[in-house]
Parts: C-alpha cells; sequence; structure tokens
C-alpha cells in the first residue's frame, strides 16, 4: 500500500503517484488533492522503502504504522500533545515500537512518523500493508477452502 506513496524533499505533505514517464512523474497530493510533476532531480522516497532501526532488526515502516493504527483506534493523533517535549516523543514511540533504536532514530524522524499517519489516516487509509501479501493470502484460503470441499465431495 505505501509503495505508491511518496515523500519529496522540499515540498510539504505526501504523495499518491500517479503516472510516471522518462525523467518526471506526475503525483497527486493526499491532502489537496492536486496533481504536479516532481522532477528525477527531486530527492523522492516511497514509505514503502523505509524502514525504522532497531535493536535487533529493521522494521517496515507499513508495520509500524499498523501498530499505530490499532493502538489509537484508527484516530487522528494529537501531534502538540506527542511533541511538546522528547520525553513524551520517546514515550509514545517506545509503546508502538519497544525495541526501536534510540541512538539512530531520532526526534525527527518520530515527528516524521507521526506526521505521516495523521495524513494517510485524514486521506481515508485504514491499512498499511501490501495489497499484493493480502490477495496472496486470500487466494491461499480460497484454495484451502476449495480442497476441503473437495474431501468433503468425496467422503
Amino acid at each position: 500500500m505505501l509503495k505508491k506513496i511518496l515523500s519529496i524533499s522540499g515540498k510539504p505533505g505526501l504523495y499518491k503517484l500517479i503516472s510516471y514517464g522518462k525523467n518526471i512523474i506526475i503525483v497527486e497530493g493526499l491532502a489537496d488533492k492536486k496533481r504536479m510533476p516532481a522532477y528525477s532531480y527531486n530527492k523522492i522516497i516511497s514509505l514503502g522503502d523505509i524502514a525504522i532501526y532497531t535493536t535487533d532488526e529493521e522494521v517496515p515502516l507499513a508495520d509500524v504504522m499498523e501498530t499505530i493504527y490499532k493502538n489509537n483506534d484508527g484516530k487522528i493523533l494529537d501531534k502538540k500533545e506527542l511533541t511538546k517535549n522528547a520525553t513524551a516523543l520517546h514515550e509514545f514511540f517506545a509503546s508502538v515500537l519497544p525495541n526501536y533504536d534510540t541512538d539512530r532514530v531520532y526526534d525527527t524522524d518520530i515527528k516524521k512518523v507521526i506526521a505521516w499517519y495523521n495524513l494517510l489516516v485524514e486521506a481515508g487509509f485504514t491499512s498499511f500493508k501490501s495489497e499484493e501479501s493480502k490477495d496472496g493470502e486470500e487466494k491461499a484460503d480460497d484454495t484451502d477452502t476449495s480442497e476441503e470441499q473437495k474431501t468433503d465431495e468425496k467422503e
């Protein structure tokens, strides 16, 4: 899901990938729904490619967003309350990802995650995982069901 959501350096907000060409992509702002070009010289990052450092391994941003969504019942986070001091910020992030690496995850990173989460929820996102994996799971479920039906028919 997050593969087509982009962050463009120097531009506020998040953007949805609409189309792409040789040296240009067309993006649509999640907040204002305005389309605009983004060029190859812009620093463009897909949210699907971002991971958070932990003491064990890197955790994909989608997993972190899912955890935040579940912990807050899909509600928007109170950014002012969470970012009023560093202690509140780190307590919040520790509740989401207990083993995050405090040396490599900075306050600005946590603030970005909070801002991105709010933008995505306001835009109507309720799932942050890849749609492909869900389709694969559904196909596996359908296959299991059909095999059960075949077994029942033979008996």
